[in-house]
């Protein structure tokens, strides 16, 4: 496979000139060191457990801890299916490449249309909740919701520049992200279970009486573990960027994996640190204290030390942000490339030196930007719960077609490989994807709200395939004449055989 995709790039460039000048290119700027801190930035730590830390234990309880291992283990034969496949094909793009290359490229489009919406929408989200650490950090304690959209706004363009301005400005801000991270994370959570445990470690099974024995199996903990499903999310961005990378064909599959592992763990190790160090448990499952995280902070070390925790949290927040962006644009400029979206010309355009596709950037930071002032909380929590639904559909689909290839007996492995587990793992992980799709799209009130919203990642997920299907006949419109124009001068399929 590596020989194949070298021929693919020298086809490209006899076609397009030299690689520097091609429009159907981009410049080689990472190794794995920088791919493991953007991937490790998209996952993050600090949003991983902020964002649903409230929810969850609300949900279900001190008990919902068990849920996050069960989900890591599932992720993390996510992540070994997609680093195998991201071993053969290591293309910028990511899911949409892999499943492309594995199916056709119809079944890799709706797959790009599902990682694109999935992702763009997650900017927003943390946009707006670096905003609020922001407006923390210099003492606002009662802005609008319109006033902290449009922080949100400025932090945007911030992470917009960043991300057009160069590789090496954006590796450093993942460093400094990572460093932040750890502070955050393992210090935090050390200094919290050495001196301020407040709740026994036995709140674990017992679940602060929520629910006892085999409730465990039932509507809560189900729950915990779809809402858990958000904290190991992003590992694939080291693939997005795979054509950016120094030997891809093995950089990327471990960076992808050990990423995921890396804060899988530190998730792991804070979640418990919290649970036991919060102050009021009780109040947290009754609804009363609706961050429990910055009550915790404050309880604890007072409000100067937790305006320096809420630095940090900015920080992580705009550092997945810009993780998030980075893989999100290559997958529209992947797309873009192939023909395949409206207004590809637009979206193909690199920067002149560094070789980063600015308008696709624009693009993600307009929505971004945007989605913030939706003022109702129905229209704003649909758009939320679709995030975690989008990834994991767009995480299914190269699985499945992974599976289906290895079913044929046609897989051909990269440099790094399964071996003679890889289709077991593939196997199981498409046995947990279906499953952690279900879960998370079932109608639930204690997650999503009554009524309307309890269907609302359902409706999402419906509207945007009609959405996506009207798109795809009107791109097919000729019979596919010019996507196959744009597939034999960008990068030609690959043989699976």
């Amino acid at each position: 496979m590596t020989e194949d995709v070298t021929r693919r790039g020298e086809t490209t460039e006899e076609i397009s000139g030299d690689r520097s000048e091609s429009h159907l290119t981009l410049k080689r700027g990472f190794n794995f060191r920088a791919i493991f801190a953007l991937s490790f930035s998209d996952i993050s730590p600090i949003v991983s457990i902020y964002t649903v830390f409230g929810i969850i234990v609300a949900i279900c309880g001190a008990g919902f801890w068990f849920a996050m291992p069960i989900v890591l283990l599932g992720q993390l034969l996510v992540a070994s299916v997609l680093g195998d496949v991201a071993s053969r094909f290591p293309l910028a793009g990511s899911v949409y490449q892999w499943s492309r290359y594995l199916v056709n490229p119809r079944y890799g489009w709706f797959t790009a249309w599902a990682y694109i919406w999935g992702l763009t929408i997650a900017l927003a989200t943390l946009a707006y909740g670096a905003a609020g650490f922001l407006l923390g950090v210099l003492g606002v304690t009662s802005a609008t919701h319109d006033e902290q959209a449009l922080v949100a706004v400025a932090l945007t363009i911030f992470a917009c520049v960043i991300n057009v301005s160069g590789r090496k400005i954006l590796k450093y801000f993942f460093y400094f992200s990572i460093a932040a991270e750890v502070i955050c994370s393992v210090v935090l959570g050390t200094i919290l279970l050495i001196g301020y445990r407040v709740n026994p470690f036995s709140d674990l099974f017992h679940s602060a009486g929520s629910f006892h024995g085999t409730a465990y199996l039932a509507g809560p903990f189900l729950a915990a573990m779809a809402v858990a499903g958000w904290s190991f999310l992003g590992f694939e961005s080291a693939g997005s960027v795979a054509e950016e990378v120094d030997q891809p064909g093995r950089a990327v599959p471990r960076a992808i994996f050990f990423s995921l592992l890396a804060v899988g763990l530190i998730v792991l190790y804070i979640s418990l640190a919290l649970t036991i160090s919060v102050p009021n448990l009780g109040a947290v499952l009754s609804g009363q204290v609706l961050d429990p995280i910055a009550a915790t902070l404050q309880a604890h070390f007072g409000n100067g030390a937790a305006r320096g925790f809420q630095f940090l949290f900015m920080i992580g927040f705009l550092a997945s942000f810009m993780a998030v962006q980075a893989a999100v644009t290559r997958c529209i400029w992947a797309n873009a490339r192939d023909r395949v979206l409206p207004a590809h010309r637009v979206l193909i355009k690199l920067t002149k030196h560094e070789r980063l596709p600015y308008n696709a950037v624009i693009f993600t930071g307009v929505v971004a930007a945007a989605l913030p002032f939706i003022n109702s909380p129905k229209v704003y929590g649909m758009l939320i719960n679709f995030t975690s639904a989008g990834f994991f559909i767009a995480y299914a689909l190269p699985v499945f077609g992974a599976a289906w290839v290895r079913a044929r007996g046609r897989w051909v492995p990269g440099p790094w490989t399964l071996g003679k587990w890889g289709t077991l793992i593939t196997y199981a992980a498409s046995v947990w994807l279906t499953f952690e799709i279900v879960n998370i799209l079932w109608p639930r009130a204690e997650l999503y709200g009554s009524g309307f919203l309890a269907w609302s990642a359902i409706y999402m997920v419906v509207g945007l395939g009609v959405l996506g299907t009207v798109l795809y006949l009107w791109i097919y419109r000729d019979g596919g004449v010019h996507v196959r124009q744009g597939l034999l001068e960008g990068i030609e399929d690959v043989d699976l055989t």
